[in-house]
């Protein structure tokens, strides 16, 4: 419904249900489940004809590098720091979207020019806005490098991105989301296979991702029905929320 793979709830409940698993072991599993729960959404979303695919491969071609990056940065945090990090990060995007929901940065003509889309959903309703390429490839890459990091899927950090920063209609930020996520988590998890992290837990990630299947379906379906307002609204609670357990835990 908000454009993120469900990882940034499911991190903190993997945390408390697998108290000794390593924050590796943990990514790499949530990343399994925001791939399977990403591919779900993409194809709910195909059939409503709000995706951009052509900006969500663009984000993709510098989002995979920064996820591999990710992928492997994390066997280098202890858990703590790890929760840390994770606790933060999400503090900061939840305050802005708080205190500032509908406010968008104008970034359309900075470092070379203006990128136009045109996107008309099933319903005939069509959507004309333009952003900045360059800077939308640039914000992409560091979305995946948390994604991998922090096995969020990264569309937690990139639909205020597309929406805040690039400009996107919200409904549209959240289809290209999903379809971006199912790309770049694929790499994640790619690179968990090679280092051995990912082995011993995949029968958890693939029964976990069983759900998120479903609940991807609901979800996007569900979005046809909400505001663009609530839609913003609704991720920075969520954030906050989980951000505090996180920062609070391991004190």
């Amino acid at each position: 419904m908000i454009g993120a793979a469900g990882g940034f709830l499911l991190i903190p409940i993997l945390l408390f249900l697998y108290p000794e698993a390593s924050p590796a072991t943990i990514t790499s599993t949530t990343l399994t489940v925001a791939f399977f729960n990403a591919l779900s959404g993409t194809f709910a979303y195909a059939r409503l004809k709000r995706i951009d695919y052509r900006s969500g491969l663009y984000f993709a071609v510098t989002a995979i590098p920064g996820a591999i990056l990710g992928a492997y940065l994390v066997n280098f945090l202890s858990r703590s720091l790890f929760q840390y990090i994770f606790g933060t990060v999400l503090v900061l995007i939840a305050g802005y979207l708080l205190l500032r929901p509908e406010k968008r940065l104008s970034t359309a003509r900075l470092f070379g020019g203006q990128t136009k889309r045109r996107i008309t959903d099933r319903q005939g309703y069509a959507q004309e806005y333009s952003f900045n390429l360059p800077l939308g490839m640039f914000i992409a890459f560091f979305v995946g490098v948390i994604s991998g990091l922090l096995g969020i899927g990264g569309g937690i950090v990139h639909v205020p991105a597309l929406t805040q920063v690039l400009g996107f209609p919200t409904h549209l930020a959240t289809a290209t989301s999903h379809f971006m996520v199912a790309i770049t988590t694929s790499s994640g998890i790619g690179t968990h296979l090679l280092d051995g992290t990912f082995t011993q837990d995949y029968s958890v990630a693939l029964v976990l991702s069983g759900g998120a299947v479903i609940g991807a379906q609901i979800g996007a379906r569900l979005s046809q029905r909400v505001s663009s307002k609530l839609i913003v609204r609704l991720l920075a609670v969520g954030l906050a929320v989980v951000a505090v357990r996180l920062l609070i835990s391991p004190l």
